[in-house]
């Protein structure tokens, strides 16, 4: 699978998770790890947008919009079954993971 692709799809997935856990019940009870659950969903968020962008301007036109529709179709899936108490932990590894991988894209681009 394209590094691109997954990256967008895992950075997708982690922004969306950061961004529908607004209740106290859903975050990490220790006040670090609730810090560092918002700094990687809202990075992972930005990282997701700036590679939409450089994909438009680097890639051929239909490799970001595959990327933008597979990310909306997996959020819609990881929807689909509700929240769920691991989602943090989820959303902190795919961040990574995400962010890892647009690293390697981006570095191998220039």
């Amino acid at each position: 699978m394209d590094p691109y692709f997954l990256s967008l799809v895992c950075l997708g997935i982690a922004g969306m998770i950061e961004a529908r856990c607004s209740t106290p019940g859903l975050r990490p009870e220790y006040e670090p790890a609730d810090r560092a659950f918002r700094f990687l969903g809202r990075s992972a968020f930005a990282m997701w947008l700036a590679l939409l962008v450089f994909g438009f301007w680097k890639f051929p036109w239909w490799q970001p919009l595959a990327g933008l529709l597979g990310s909306l179709a997996a959020n819609a899936l990881v929807l689909q079954f509700g929240a769920r108490p691991y989602w943090p932990g989820m959303s902190m590894g795919l961040a990574l993971l995400g962010l890892g991988l647009a690293s390697k894209v981006l570095f191998e681009a220039f």
